[in-house]
């Protein structure tokens, strides 16, 4: 991911052991981070058991918001990718028991294909 992109507020892969190595504490004995991306502040993390949507807010980006979906829960998933007028593309992700979708922008499609084919890949089959 260039520094444009990451000023533009796109999603591109980040290093996936930085990404271990930050999100320890948060990690299960064993969980390995397979593949990492990001945007200026947010993850999006995919673990050999898991997926993590990670959301800084605020100014400081102190708070953080950290969901937590095993993989057997997400029921189906979707991505609008930007068109000529559209900034951003947006990855919605529907979870079992929940009604309605949740919902990330991904910036434009930066990133999102490579998303979207590891969502594909851990799908429950």
């Amino acid at each position: 991911m260039n520094l444009l992109d990451t000023l533009m507020g796109h999603f591109g892969e980040k290093s996936a052991d930085r990404i271990a190595e930050e999100l320890a504490p948060l990690l299960a004995p064993g969980e390995t981070v397979q593949r990492a991306f990001g945007q200026v502040r947010d993850l999006i993390v995919f673990t050999d058991r898991r997926l993590l949507l990670i959301d800084r807010q605020g100014v400081t980006g102190r708070k953080t918001e950290f969901v937590s979906l095993p993989y057997r829960s997400i029921a189906m998933f979707s991505l609008e990718t930007a068109g000529h007028f559209d900034l951003e593309a947006e990855l919605r992700l529907w979870v079992s028991g929940q009604p309605q979708p949740i919902v990330r922008a991904l910036g434009r499609n930066a990133g999102a294909d490579a998303i979207v084919a590891l969502l594909a890949q851990h799908a429950p089959r």
